[in-house]
């Protein structure tokens, strides 16, 4: 399981930097979008994968879940979503604004 994780995160990671990479606005916003679902992923299991685990301490049950990294994960996926909204925008306006969708503004050719 722990091999499954961490390949996802991996290739989040690496999707990531690629598309962070690439000479369009879009693909830059995708590609912090897949690092941001990368670091969330990676939080959540830093919390320790308890399938069929309480949450909380009680007298039951020895192993529980962590909820701090769940209630961060969350936090996270908020934050994600306005920054990837305010980016978007940026894009957007930038595109009218320039004419172009290059990250740098300068129109590096025609496709």
């Amino acid at each position: 399981m722990e091999l499954l994780i961490a390949s996802a995160i991996g290739i989040l990671v690496a999707g990531g930097v690629y598309l962070l990479l690439r000479a369009r606005t879009f693909p830059v916003v995708i590609g912090l979008t897949l690092l941001s679902y990368a670091v969330n992923l990676f939080i959540f299991v830093m919390g320790r994968l308890a399938p069929h685990a309480p949450p909380i301490i009680n007298d039951q049950s020895a192993a529980y879940a962590d909820p701090l990294p769940q209630a961060l994960v969350l936090t996270a996926i908020v934050i994600g979503f306005g920054m990837t909204a305010f980016v978007l925008a940026l894009a957007v306006r930038a595109r009218h604004e320039l004419g172009t969708d290059h990250v740098d503004g300068a129109d590096q050719g025609k496709e």
